[in-house]
């Protein structure tokens, strides 16, 4: 799939901010990447869905939309596609029915996994192998952006294949030609 450069250039210049910010990392930048602000756009959060859907294997049963960002986006694409949804959880809650991933049983399925960003993969590595543990089929996640370096995979030691929408370099093509 070629990229949108104009889906591009719009979640760029919703989601980059300036100022002072404290990373994850504990590092201080003068950048920083909101990516709930274009899933709180549903024109911007609708067109990242349409995309995704042409990104989904033949074969996907269930969406895994992972806590917090992949739910809004899962629940737009299994709008678009009829497919069923799963709420998955980062970690399984301790009370009620103390489910890791809420909706349809999971064993035997073929899940895709949903997620907004990917950098490093954690929180997809985690749910795909806890899906696993369950029975799950996961082998595809679709992430609205994938900020992984380029050329590398950060799921490949789990035997995941990342389809994106966009990437960090599409992102930062965008961004050069606005400032054009």
């Amino acid at each position: 799939m070629t990229p949108d450069s104009t889906l591009a250039a719009d979640i760029d210049a919703a989601c980059r901010l300036t100022g002072t910010f404290v990373l994850r990392s504990g590092q201080v930048s003068n950048e920083y990447f909101d990516k709930y602000l274009f899933e709180a756009q549903p024109a911007l959060l609708a067109r990242v869905a349409a995309a995704m859907v042409e990104l989904l294997p033949e074969d996907t049963e269930l969406l895994g939309g992972l806590e917090l960002g992949g739910v809004p986006i899962a629940t737009m694409v299994s709008a678009r596609t009829g497919l069923p949804t799963l709420f998955v959880r980062k970690e399984a809650k301790v009370y009620g029915t103390a489910k890791l991933a809420e909706g349809p049983d999971v064993a035997g399925r073929r899940i895709t996994l949903i997620e907004d960003v990917i950098t490093t993969g954690g929180a997809v590595r985690a749910a795909a192998g806890a899906l696993r543990e369950l029975g799950a089929v996961v082998e595809t996640v679709v992430c609205a952006i994938d900020r992984s370096p380029a050329g590398t995979n950060p799921l490949g030691d789990v035997a995941l294949e990342v389809r994106p929408v966009l990437t960090r370099a599409d992102l930062d093509e965008a961004r050069a030609a606005a400032a054009t």
